[in-house]
């Protein structure tokens, strides 16, 4: 495309708009109003550092706050005394950019703000970087031909970002993902970080660290509006959405990946194929699946369903969790296995709001727990179940070692306080116990906690909210410890 002296005047001009901070010094009020997720503190050391040369590859689903995050990371530069000229945004799905190479765009950035020939340190974000063809060979080059500048680049088509990054910039991309919101970034942004307090509580014969509830009832409340509403900042941000927050989530995320992300990346032509398949997962979210079961409720062809999860999962709306048996072997041909959504909000936005007593919250209880523990890559997390003769179990989360395949935890997800007053009734989960030599085990509840004994096993009870807080706080911690923080 040939650059045109206009041409290359509008696409200044619009650069200008698109980075205020040029002539104010900081980002658009509205942006720097917002409070910080938390995942920034992993993000910007990792943003900041330029000994490393790789390019950051920005992933998430749709409307998790990758765009605000880039803005709050730009304005922290700024904050530790980055020159406000020696950082570039850039939004690929701008019009004006359209078919204009990444290096022909810094190179106009850079004249833009008088540094044509600086050999400063940049710090240039490409925000939905999907929409431009074969991206991944032109962020590779800029990453080789500018070693001194830090490229940081953000997609919503997970698929195909993961997939790109993965074959073409081997040792040139490091790959980030943005998740939903967690639980207990819920509760931050929320601004009811008071209703939690630190505690401590006895695991493995060992004290660590955990969390109680200042108002348990207040705190239920809260896990409740976060199940329905709670897993984009933008619904917890605006007072417009949150008149109508199930609207939102179905236009804005669920049928812009069903209807025109995955179809086009993948050639999908019936869409209303995937779209009934998506809405039969997401009603039955934590049930046990088989793509036997999935091609009968769905009216999908078996080979047609095996594709569409593969998508699905690529573009962050599902989870597939696989089975070990009741002495946590793994199968080798499962042919059944549990799917979750990694938002439960999305079942909401599809179908009505849940209430607490209703029949399907444990369930979605148990896919919010899950949601919880998707970002723990050091876990390997499955579900135990398991049918000989007349004896049949499950027990919800099981947590394998790596290295030796065996299980070193079991979680029962329950809504209900039952069980803290009959244990034994946990049979499934005792015999899964007591098969692997485990002593200890996490039952959750709705407000009951505290350990109770059930012969040589001991049962620590913990609300279902604080369950789902603790696993995302933990998972924060243990990704900072990784990187040093």
């Amino acid at each position: 495309m040939e650059l045109t002296d206009p041409l290359k005047q509008q696409i200044v001009n619009r650069m200008n708009i698109d980075n205020p901070w040029w002539t104010s010094g900081v980002i658009d009020p509205d942006y720097n109003s917002m409070p910080r997720r938390l995942y920034i503190d992993l993000f910007f050391p990792i943003v900041k550092d330029v000994k490393v040369r790789r390019s950051v590859i920005l992933m998430g689903p749709r409307r998790v706050g990758k765009t605000v995050l880039i803005y709050h990371t730009i304005q922290r530069l700024i904050e530790e005394g980055v020159d406000p000229h020696c950082i570039m945004y850039v939004s690929v799905d701008t019009p004006i950019y359209s078919r204009i190479s990444l290096e022909t765009l810094f190179s106009l950035a850079k004249g833009a703000v008088g540094k044509v020939d600086s050999q400063d340190v940049f710090y240039v974000f490409f925000d939905e970087i999907q929409y431009l063809k074969d991206w991944e060979i032109h962020l590779k080059s800029l990453v080789d031909t500018f070693r001194h500048c830090k490229f940081i680049a953000s997609g919503s088509a997970a698929a195909a970002l993961q997939k790109k990054s993965m074959e073409s910039g081997a040792g040139r991309f490091t790959d980030f993902m943005l998740p939903s919101l967690t639980f207990n970034e819920f509760i931050h942004l929320k601004n009811f970080s008071n209703l939690i307090v630190p505690s401590v509580i006895e695991w493995n014969g060992k004290e660590i660290a955990a969390y109680t509830a200042v108002d348990m009832n207040r705190l239920n409340e809260l896990f409740l509006n976060y199940m329905n509403y709670g897993g984009y900042p933008e619904v917890v941000f605006s007072e417009q959405i949150q008149l109508n927050p199930g609207q939102y989530i179905r236009h804005d995320i669920i049928d812009k990946v069903l209807l025109r992300d995955l179809p086009s990346l993948y050639g999908i032509h019936d869409v209303q194929e995937l779209n009934t398949l998506f809405t039969v997962i997401a009603y039955h979210s934590g049930h046990e699946f088989s793509y036997e079961k999935l091609s009968k409720e769905s009216g999908v062809k078996k080979e047609t369903i095996r594709k569409y999860i593969e998508y699905l999962e690529a573009a962050f709306l599902i989870r597939v969790i696989h089975k070990t048996d009741e002495n946590a072997k793994r199968f080798q041909r499962a042919t059944s296995f549990k799917i979750y959504l990694t938002n439960p909000s999305l079942r909401c936005a599809l179908f009505q709001p849940l209430q607490s007593t209703d029949e399907e919250m444990g369930n979605m209880v148990e896919t919010t727990i899950f949601a919880q523990w998707i970002q723990r890559s050091d876990a390997q997390v499955y579900y135990a179940n398991w049918k000989n003769g007349r004896k049949q179990g499950e027990v919800d989360l099981v947590g394998l070692h790596v290295a030796t395949q065996k299980p070193v935890w079991a979680v029962e997800i329950k809504w209900s306080n039952h069980y803290y007053e009959h244990p034994g009734d946990l049979r499934s989960l005792l015999d899964f116990l007591n098969n692997n030599d485990l002593q200890d085990a996490v039952v959750t509840s709705i407000s009951k906690s505290g350990n109770r004994q059930q012969g040589e096993v001991r049962l620590l009870f913990i609300p279902a909210a604080i369950y789902a807080y603790m696993v995302g706080q933990n998972t924060l911690e243990k990704k900072q410890q990784r990187l040093g923080l």
